[in-house]
């Protein structure tokens, strides 16, 4: 079926997630099944990010959060992560004027200040040309780390509560989701991961309390829009209960 086809198709279902979120995974697969470095697989996975950022405007997707480098990944081969960050950098510089001219609202979430040079200011750039724009979140995980997110969470509070400026019995899921990089988007509906691994990753622990999970069997960089409406289309068929009984 093609991409137009299955778009009808989700139309005509109706309700569409507000906000997808992404486990981008098996570039380093799809590079070594065809014997070449794995660079060349991140490489070939930016033409998939711009398959889903389409697939998501086309959709109405509202926000579409994509998990690109963990904190986890600085261990890397050095190589390998300075071949990542000069790919962010290039995706950029290549993406940028499209994402403003398409109403695409940048964000970078993680710890941004372990990056440096080129890829910080490139991340900079992009989010301030951006920030006004309403049609599509698009939310870049970048040194990101859950449990991290989850500990500088608490450190905030604590330190509010210290100042004086917050009751510790004043503190509930809303003021603790208030310290999240996500305050202020709703929480992800859709979770889809890419190469048919079927674990979190350390990826958005908290607000993933109630998703929906797809798991793909599609390496990364072989996921194209019409698998993005696939996952949509599945998800359109979910009961959500949020642990209520259906009446």
């Amino acid at each position: 079926m093609s991409p137009s086809q299955l778009l009808d198709r989700i139309r005509v279902h109706g309700a569409i997630p507000r906000h997808v979120a992404i486990i981008m995974d098996g570039n380093g697969r799809w590079a070594r099944e065809r014997m070449l470095p794995r660079p060349l697989g991140h490489r070939s996975g930016m033409k998939s990010v711009r398959e889903v950022v389409e697939g998501s405007l086309e959709a109405g997707v509202e926000v579409l959060s994509l998990f690109a480098f963990s904190q986890e990944n600085w261990q890397r081969p050095r190589v390998e992560v300075s071949a990542l960050m000069s790919l962010l950098e290039e995706y950029i510089q290549r993406e940028s004027d499209e994402l403003q001219a398409q109403g695409v609202r940048v964000r970078v979430l993680g710890d941004v200040d372990r990056l440096q040079g080129a890829a910080r200011a490139a991340v900079d750039r992009v989010c301030a040309q951006t920030a006004h724009n309403t049609r599509l979140t698009l939310n870049l995980f970048i040194s990101y780390g859950s449990r991290a997110e989850l500990v500088r969470a608490a450190r905030l509070l604590a330190e509010d509560v210290a100042a004086g400026r917050l009751a510790p019995d004043a503190i509930d899921e809303a003021a603790f989701a208030a310290k999240l990089f996500t305050a202020d988007c709703p929480d992800p509906d859709l979770l889809i991961r890419t190469s048919g691994e079927q674990r979190l990753s350390n990826f958005l622990l908290w607000q993933l309390a109630y998703t929906e999970l797809f798991i793909s069997p599609v390496l990364w960089p072989d996921f194209g829009r019409s698998n993005l409406f696939e996952a949509i289309l599945d998800y359109q068929n979910r009961d959500r209960r949020f642990g209520r009984v259906a009446v």
